[in-house]
């Protein structure tokens, strides 16, 4: 049972950071208009794609998540 309540636990913490950074993700100044980030925008056509904005938030929340989970097997 105590594994359970870590994996609980984990998620809750999970869940608080991702809401609050969808809560501050407006306020970030760059994000979604980074060099690499794609926008085409034609007579009746819009396509944006923030390409360099998930690799940089994919490289940051793997390293949030390889840390936690170095510091919870201690």
């Amino acid at each position: 049972m105590a594994g359970i309540g870590r994996l609980l636990i984990a998620l809750g913490i999970v869940f608080l950071v991702v809401g609050a950074l969808l809560l501050f993700v407006g306020k970030i100044p760059y994000l979604g208009r980074l060099p690499g980030d794609m926008h085409i925008k034609r007579e009746n056509f819009e396509f944006h794609f923030p390409l360099a904005t998930c690799l940089l938030l994919s490289l940051v929340l793997t390293g949030l998540l390889w840390l936690i989970a170095r510091l919870w097997r201690r």
